[in-house]
């Protein structure tokens, strides 16, 4: 696995408006080498189709669409995240002021040792400040 990688990021990848060639080349990383992410991503990733189905920036299929793609790349899920939350997670959360969902993402950077993917400027300063290695 290459890297963490956020809600946020992986929503960016279906919208126009939000593509970069940074987002880009993650996508084409993540399709080689695989990218880890937390046990409610998938919920995250979900809720956010769902936002932009209500407002009508893309429709059911679409969403159909971007989660068979999604579900073709090798992007493991982690078995341990709900052991830490209570614990490390809580902490990092406190310590950087961080949602408990975004300190997810940064317990899983740390305790793998890799580098965060997000597009949440809050998160990946939190990342910094950890000592994650940068993209």
């Amino acid at each position: 696995m290459s890297v963490v990688l956020d809600a946020s990021l992986t929503i960016a990848w279906f919208f126009e408006d939000e593509r970069s060639t940074q987002t880009e080349a993650l996508l084409d990383r993540t399709a080689i080498e695989g990218a880890i992410v937390p046990s409610h991503w998938r919920i995250e990733v979900a809720n956010g189709f769902q936002t932009a189905i209500r407002r009508k920036r893309i429709d059911r299929s679409y969403r159909k669409q971007a989660i068979e793609q999604l579900a073709a790349l090798r992007i493991e899920t982690d078995s341990e995240t709900a052991l830490h939350v209570w614990a490390a997670t809580l902490e990092l959360a406190d310590q950087h002021e961080l949602t408990v969902y975004d300190a997810v993402y940064l317990e899983l950077a740390i305790r793998r040792h890799l580098p965060l993917a997000s597009l949440d400027r809050e998160l990946l300063e939190a990342g910094r400040r950890s000592g994650l290695p940068s993209l």
